[in-house]
């Protein structure tokens, strides 16, 4: 009998805990090599001027890599690291380990799929074997074919939690089947991505990545600090660590699986509390879910201007409006703040990113592709289907987000001073509205608009 070498192929699933590709390997296989490569590609300039993604989310990349590298190891493994394409290594490999088989979290993307699909070509004689690991309920349990998702959350979510049960976790294997001599990679230099030494050094990902940051950040939400609890109701907040879980950079590269999140969740209810928190927790897991099935179902129109549904919209798309957006200099307070958090630590509040949008689409009537591309860029917890049916949402399904209301209904004063030390020393209305009084450090809107005026009305008697 044939002697089966296999390749694991890690990519957006960074982990030990509850991988398939890696279990299954295991069984299969009398020898084993671990693999991660980088794709050159994704770090490249666009035309809207920034890169695709960019220097938080190439370190963060790396503290993800580097983790795996140091668990892999521990337990008898190696992590060679591609520094150009999928295209390039993995058939180098291939040849050099006499590979048969390769095993991979299966993708559903179409950039992804593409790349996929072209190792494929160029590997004919390669037995492919394709897992999927990325939502809470697998994709052959929910009781929808892919082309019939439900177009409303609610329609997909009470039949598929009702029908649907998530599968039980993979254990992390005891010892690994590595190909014997094969040296472990560094991480290539930003250097070679075209990232200077000062974007570098500056670089600063909001939470630190890896499998055992995610872990240990599971385990300290959860049962050490008990934050779960108040979850419902702190999640709207925008500053610090503890009002919401943090666990969406970690599932975005896979550092986490979303059942091991839900299995937790569930022995945090029998031990601790079970209540509206808990509940919220999985039914957001479960609409991450529902945003990359239907993300599958509609294809490439997500990322086209006129979206699924072709809606034509008359957009300004003001080149000046927009890079005031990108750099949080657009005059308001709240949309600022958010954008200068984003852009120095790769992360932002879900309330935030709610209004920078909403301002974005709205107000600015730019193109929301441009937005969506701009997340795509500075994320740490960018996820494609996420990110980009979020932003459709924005553009095409939501009521407008009122910015100026939502600051003051979130008290952001403390927030606003932190990421704009122009208002740092202003008192609680002049931070919410500077444009009616004189502060010439800080910018003058690009507009305020009528819609507004309710909303500044209550700031101002506030203050008497």
């Amino acid at each position: 009998m044939m002697k089966k070498i296999g390749l694991v192929w890690f990519k957006n699933d960074l982990r030990l805990h509850d991988h398939e590709p890696l279990t299954v390997a295991q069984q299969e296989c009398t020898d084993l090599i671990f693999c991660y490569c980088i794709e050159k590609d994704a770090f490249k300039k666009l035309d809207l001027g920034f890169r695709k993604a960019d220097v938080n989310r190439f370190k963060f990349l790396k503290q993800a890599l580097l983790d795996l590298r140091k668990n892999l190891t521990s337990i008898g493994g190696h992590l060679i690291i591609g520094e150009d394409s999928a295209l390039k290594t993995l058939p180098e490999l291939i040849k050099q380990h006499h590979i048969t088989d390769v095993y991979a979290e299966e993708e559903y993307a179409s950039e992804e799929l593409s790349l996929v699909n072209a190792v494929m070509d160029a590997l004919p004689e390669i037995n492919f074997h394709f897992f999927w690991g990325k939502t809470l309920y697998h994709k052959d349990d929910i009781p929808f074919e892919i082309e019939k998702i439900p177009l409303t959350s609610k329609a997909y979510r009470i039949p598929a939690g009702k029908q649907s049960e998530p599968r039980k976790t993979f254990n992390i294997p005891v010892k690994l089947k590595a190909v014997k001599g094969v040296k472990t990679h560094r991480f290539p230099s930003y250097i070679s991505y075209g990232f200077t030494k000062n974007e570098y050094e500056k670089a600063k990902p909001f939470v630190a990545g890896g499998e055992s940051e995610a872990l240990k950040r599971l385990e300290y939400y959860t049962f050490k600090s008990e934050l779960l609890t108040g979850y419902r109701w702190s999640r709207n907040q925008s500053d610090g660590l503890d009002y919401s879980s943090k666990f969406s950079p970690y599932l975005a590269l896979g550092c986490i699986s979303a059942r091991e999140i839900y299995e937790k969740v569930l022995a945090y209810e029998a031990k601790v509390k079970k209540n509206q928190s808990t509940w919220w927790l999985v039914f957001e897991l479960v609409w991450r879910d529902y945003f990359t099935f239907k993300a599958m179902r509609f294809g490439n129109s997500i990322f086209h201007t006129e979206g699924y549904k072709n809606k034509a919209i008359e957009w300004k798309n003001d080149p000046a409006d927009f890079e005031r957006w990108c750099n949080g200099t657009t005059g308001i307070p709240f949309v600022d703040a958010h954008m200068r958090q984003l852009n120095e630590t790769g992360y932002m509040s879900n309330r935030g990113r709610v209004n920078c949008a909403s301002y974005f689409v709205h107000d600015l009537k730019i193109d929301w592709t441009w937005g969506a591309a701009y997340f795509e860029s500075k994320l740490i917890d960018y996820d494609v289907t996420s990110n980009w049916m979020n932003w459709h949402m924005q553009a095409f399904e939501i009521w407008y987000t009122n910015p100026v209301h939502q600051s003051n209904k979130y008290k952001a004063q403390k927030f606003i001073r932190k990421w704009i030390p122009e208002l740092a020393k202003r008192n609680d209305t002049e931070v919410l509205i500077p444009w009616t009084f004189d502060i010439p450090v800080y910018p003058k809107p690009i507009d305020v608009y009528k819609k507004w005026d309710r909303a500044i009305g209550l700031i101002q008697k506030q203050e008497v």
